[in-house]
C-alpha cells in the first residue's frame, strides 16, 4: 500500500534527475493510453498526475518520491500527440537517455490499451527496450471498457506479437483506473522490487 506520494522534480536531462539511491519504477505508453489515471490510482492521489483530455500533456521527465523507498516517474507518451516533429524527436531522445542511463531503473511499465488489437508504436518501443536491454513490465489500461472476455482476447494477442520480440511474454498485468483492479498486483510487485533491491548487495 502506498501511503505518500510527493512530487520531486521535472526536467528534459536524466543527469539532472534525483541521485540514483533509491529504485526507481518509470511509466510510460502512448499519449492517450490512461498513464495519469493509473498513476493517480495506484497512489491514492487523483491530483499527482494531471490529466488532461488533450495527449501529450506529459513532456518532461517528472519524479515523486514513493514513501521515501522508492521513485515512480511519469514519462512523457509516445505515439500521435499533436506536436511538431521536432519535439517528438527531443522526447525520443530525452526517454531514450532516461532509460538507458538510470542504473537505479528497476523497471519501466509500458502501458497498454487493453481494447486494442497490437499497434506498431507500442511494438516497436517494446522492441528497442528488448534490444537496449531495458527491463519491461505491461500493464493493460481501461480493462472496464469492455468485457472480461473481449480484454482477456485482446491481451493475448498483444501477447503473442511481443513473444516475438522478448522470446517469451513479458510480465504483465490487467488494470483499471476506474475500478482499481490490478491496483494490489501492481503495488505488490513493486514492494517486492524494492525490498530485493534494498537486499542486494550494491
Amino acid at each position: 500500500m502506498i501511503k505518500t506520494a510527493t512530487f520531486l522534480i521535472s526536467n528534459t536531462d536524466h543527469e539532472k534527475c534525483p541521485a540514483p539511491n533509491k529504485p526507481e519504477f518509470a511509466f510510460i505508453g502512448r499519449s492517450n493510453v490512461g498513464k495519469s489515471s493509473l498513476i493517480n490510482m495506484l497512489t491514492n492521489n487523483k491530483k499527482l498526475a494531471k490529466i488532461s483530455g488533450t495527449p501529450g500533456k506529459t513532456q518532461l521527465i517528472n519524479h515523486f518520491d514513493i514513501d521515501g523507498k522508492w521513485y515512480m516517474v511519469d514519462l512523457p507518451g509516445y505515439g500521435f500527440a499533436k506536436v511538431s516533429k521536432s519535439l517528438k524527436a527531443d522526447w525520443d531522445k530525452m526517454i531514450k537517455s532516461y532509460l538507458t542511463s538510470r542504473e537505479n531503473l528497476v523497471a519501466v511499465f509500458v502501458l497498454i490499451d487493453s481494447r486494442l488489437d497490437p499497434q506498431n508504436p507500442d511494438l516497436e518501443f517494446l522492441t528497442w527496450c528488448g534490444k537496449n536491454g531495458v527491463p519491461v513490465v505491461i500493464i493493460f489500461t481501461k480493462a472496464d471498457k469492455q468485457s472480461k472476455t473481449k480484454t482477456h482476447a485482446s491481451v493475448d494477442k498483444f501477447l503473442n506479437a511481443s513473444e516475438a520480440i522478448f522470446q517469451e511474454a513479458p510480465l504483465y498485468f490487467i488494470t483499471s483506473a476506474e475500478t482499481a483492479d490490478g491496483k494490489k498486483d501492481v503495488v505488490s510487485f513493486i514492494e517486492e522490487q524494492v525490498k530485493e533491491y534494498y537486499a542486494t548487495p550494491n
